[in-house]
């Protein structure tokens, strides 16, 4: 008898890789999750960000692939967590400086806590989930008449975005619920809207936000710009790098995608996201490789004081 066993390389096992994933679910002892999953946490050796509330858990974590998948495991046998939908990527192994596991009001930071419902399915009046094929084949059925709406703050849709889609002046999720509320979006109501996100967290609250607002016909895509990414790559709708809220900064689908950011310096194309040189200030700007490698002027262009300062950005937005 052949008893052989077959196995992973030894290298695989220790193939960095970063996980993304959340749970809509009524939690009633935010505390408890928070401790156990800080202790499963640091006993694999994983780094991150998960963030906990009443209404559920959102986490980004990185580490080797075996130690991964011990946690996915683990997070598992939770009753409300059973059924994860985890997003897994490439890493370099120091995608995140340190870990942290806190409880808040919130899970994604709308700062309307009172206005999101969730039961053991999800939120409760969010908007229709489309799997990558079903949002073309909505945009197939009703053309031109779809709008896509980014659900991200601007800086991220600067390097990539939907066809021709409806991108917010959001500098932080909070902006969105002041901006809806503004009207300036009223026109849409009447349209199929179909929202998207980095993996899907902040679509869940934002859908369920314009619903509750008047917008007649909304859609999220599931799983985010990430899972319609690993089916589509840039042969759909989706053009650009994708910013992840990582040391990684961007993430990439296919060969030879589309470059829509502009260099800050120079306007010459790019997709990379540097940390300016004045540490008073160290707004996330883009600039091309050849403007990068000059980069030392400690002197800030004002519209610095509108850009996302990486010290306020959540790695565990999705």
């Amino acid at each position: 008898m052949n008893t052989a066993r077959s196995e992973a390389p030894r290298g695989a096992v220790r193939e960095p890789k970063v996980i993304l994933y959340y749970r809509f679910t009524p939690l009633e002892d935010p505390e408890a999750i928070r401790l156990w999953q800080h202790v499963l946490c640091e006993s694999l050796g994983l780094t991150g960000r998960i963030l906990i509330s009443r209404h559920g858990i959102n986490a980004t974590l990185g580490g080797p692939m075996a130690a991964m998948k011990k946690y996915v495991k683990a997070t598992k046998t939770y009753p409300g967590f059973h059924d994860l939908d985890v997003k897994w990527s490439e890493g370099t192994g120091n995608d995140f400086p340190r870990l942290r596991v806190r409880v808040r009001e919130e899970i994604v930071s709308f700062g309307a806590p009172g206005e999101l419902t969730v039961d053991e399915r999800g939120v409760v009046g969010g908007g229709e989930h489309l799997t990558p094929r079903q949002v073309h084949e909505l945009v197939e059925r009703r053309g031109d008449d779809v709008v896509f709406f980014d659900g991200r703050n601007a800086f991220e849709a600067a390097i990539g975005r939907f066809d021709n889609a409806v991108v917010p002046d959001a500098q932080t999720t909070r902006d969105f619920v002041r901006i809806l509320d503004s009207g300036v979006y009223d026109h849409l109501k009447s349209r199929p809207v179909v929202t998207y996100c980095t993996g899907g967290v902040r679509c869940e609250v934002l859908s369920a936000v314009m619903l509750s607002r008047g917008f007649n016909e909304v859609y999220q895509i599931e799983g985010g710009v990430v899972r319609y990414g690993e089916e589509f790559a840039n042969r759909g709708y989706w053009h650009g790098a994708l910013f992840v809220f990582d040391e990684r900064l961007t993430v990439e689908f296919g060969e030879e995608p589309a470059v829509l950011g502009r260099c800050e310096r120079c306007l010459g194309p790019t997709s990379r996201y540097y940390n300016c040189a004045n540490l008073d200030c160290r707004a996330l700007i883009l600039l091309c490789d050849v403007c990068a490698t000059h980069h030392t002027s400690l002197d800030c262009d004002p519209h610095h004081l509108d850009a996302p300062r990486t010290n306020k950005v959540s790695l565990s937005a999705q």
